[in-house]
């Protein structure tokens, strides 16, 4: 890491960063990416004992101490990464803060502001309403200065990150008929449901196979009607599970409030995002898929209008498992302890 500039700069020692959760995929993929940083050297903390670990290269190179307060003190521990479900969040952020961390959390404990989100959307009485007033959402094309100050980032969610760079721009230029709605048509491979292997995720019933789930009740809608400021009433969103690992691909139906041509509404977004280093606007006719963000941190945004009809659609592409997940998590991580946001992920 470099301190001040010119003849007075110095180069200090790597900033340590712990990770819970390392075993699971995004965890897994947090690991690899920090090994690359340059900036920080990875501990791995082990909150509950670890099986079938020890032919792992990466695992048996990495350094590794129990979790606890006193460990994180102990170890110089600067940023805790929690790729943990939310329950485990909510209960090791409080001790990761009162520790003297920061902490980057890759669950949805601390996205959705109120704790009466969490009982609708969640099912779950969330008893942190002050840590949720404190949590600042990590979306950085959009909240990058308050991240760059925050104690706790909540790293967003895989679907709302594709559906917010998507829709946010439209919604606050106001070039949208509103009234006609938004729809998500949302499609994820496997791994954005997690490690832990259930009936709907194993190999028997995921391959030569496609489905719906979570219809009308998925848990990441409230982020996208939060941050892109979009009603309930106004936006459908539908999730689907791919026969693929990695990736997640969005189809979005809109309408123009007026007549509008794509390369207008592609003015929108290069207005948006043109200093955005992980944001891509495809060329009139052209659209993102799945191999065209695999194992990076990049949103692929295509686009495409009927003006005589004023329907749109947009078409956003992003890896679930970096820009939906790790890669945001360490391009937070650099804003907060003022890395290069893109060190590592470029």
């Amino acid at each position: 890491m470099i301190i001040g500039s010119g003849e007075e700069s110095i180069v200090a020692d790597n900033l340590r960063v712990g990770v819970v959760g390392f075993t699971g995929y995004s965890g897994a993929e947090l690991v690899k990416i920090l090994k690359g940083h340059g900036g920080v050297d990875v501990v791995l903390l082990e909150h509950r004992s670890q099986t079938n670990l020890d032919k792992r290269v990466w695992y048996q190179e990495t350094n590794r101490m129990p979790w606890s307060a006193e460990s994180l003190i102990e170890g110089n521990i600067s940023l805790v990464f929690l790729a943990t479900p939310h329950e485990v969040s909510l209960e090791l952020v409080p001790v990761a803060l009162d520790a003297g961390a920061k902490v980057v959390d890759l669950s949805g404990a601390f996205r959705l502001r109120t704790t009466s989100n969490y009982d609708r959307w969640y099912q779950m009485k969330h008893d942190r309403p002050d840590l949720l007033a404190e949590a600042v959402y990590g979306l950085p094309e959009y909240f990058r200065q308050v991240i760059k100050v925050a104690r706790l980032v909540s790293n967003p969610g895989c679907y709302p990150t594709a559906a917010n760079l998507a829709i946010r721009p439209l919604i606050t230029a106001g070039v949208l008929d509103r009234e006609a709605g938004i729809i998500c048509d949302a499609k994820s491979g496997v791994s954005g449901a997690g490690k832990r292997p259930s009936g709907n995720t194993h190999f028997c019933s995921v391959t030569e196979n496609f489905s719906a789930y979570g219809v009308l009740t998925h848990r990441h809608v409230p982020e996208v009607l939060l941050t892109s400021d979009v009603e309930e009433r106004e936006f459908c969103f539908t999730a689907h599970l791919l026969p693929v690992h990695r990736g997640i691909l969005e189809t979005i139906y809109v309408k123009t409030a007026t007549e509008m041509s794509a390369d207008d509404l592609r003015a929108v977004y290069q207005k948006v995002y043109q200093d955005e280093p992980f944001v891509r606007i495809y060329p009139d006719g052209e659209f993102p898929d799945l191999q065209s963000v695999a194992n990076t941190n990049y949103c692929d945004l295509g686009v495409r209008v009927n003006p005589g009809t004023g329907r749109a659609v947009i078409v956003a592409a992003i890896d679930n498992l970096v820009k939906g997940a790790a890669g945001q998590a360490v391009q937070n991580m650099n804003l907060v302890l003022g890395f290069p946001e893109t060190q590592g992920l470029l």
